[in-house]
C-alpha cells in the first residue's frame, strides 16, 4: 500500500517566499541529513538530494553507510539546505525516511541526473558509475517545514 503524499508544507508561505523556497529546493546542491543512531546519538552528513513533485525527497547512498543503519533503526530524520545566507535563510525539514529498493537507480532518475550532471561527470565520469557506487535510494517524507523569516533588508 502506497503512503499518502506529504501535505503541502509550503502552503502557508506568501507567494514570493514560497517561490524563493521552491527555487532553493530546486537549485541548492547540498543538504545536511541528520539521523539518529540506535543508541540515540545524532549523525549529520552532507548529501545530494532531489525535492520531487510529490513533496518527498530522494537521495542516494553508498551501501553500508551509517545513515542507512540509523534509518533502519529510527526513521526520524532532518534535512537542512546547506546555504543559509549567513544564517538568515534557513530552510529545513523533519520527517521520516525509508531505504527504498523499489526506487529507480540514480542513473534512471532523469531529474536527479539533470540536477547533478556537472558534479557526477566531474567526480564519477558518468551517471552509471555514480549509480553503481550510490546504489541505495532513500526517500524522505517530510512532516514539518522549518523556514526562517527573511531578515530585514534581505531579499526573499
Amino acid at each position: 500500500m502506497a503512503a499518502d503524499p506529504p501535505a503541502d508544507l509550503l502552503a502557508d508561505l506568501d507567494p514570493e517566499r514560497r517561490e524563493h523556497v521552491e527555487t532553493r529546493l530546486r537549485t541548492n546542491l547540498m543538504a545536511w541529513l541528520s539521523t539518529v543512531s540506535p543508541s540515540g546519538r545524532p549523525d549529520t552528513v552532507p548529501v545530494w538530494f532531489l525535492h520531487r513533485d510529490d513533496g518527498t525527497f530522494v537521495l542516494y547512498s553508498q551501501p553500508g553507510k551509517v545513515k542507512l543503519r540509523n534509518i533502519a533503526a529510527n526513521p526520524h530524520v532532518g534535512l537542512a539546505l546547506d546555504v543559509t545566507d549567513i544564517g538568515r535563510d534557513i530552510i529545513r525539514f523533519t520527517g521520516t525516511a525509508v531505504v527504498a529498493p523499489d526506487e529507480p537507480a540514480a542513473d534512471h532518475a532523469p531529474a536527479y541526473v539533470a540536477k547533478y550532471t556537472e558534479r557526477i561527470g566531474a567526480i564519477f565520469g558518468s551517471a552509471a558509475a555514480f549509480a553503481a557506487a550510490f546504489s541505495e535510494a532513500i526517500v524522505i517524507t517530510p512532516t514539518r517545514a522549518h523556514i526562517s523569516e527573511p531578515s530585514p533588508g534581505a531579499t526573499a
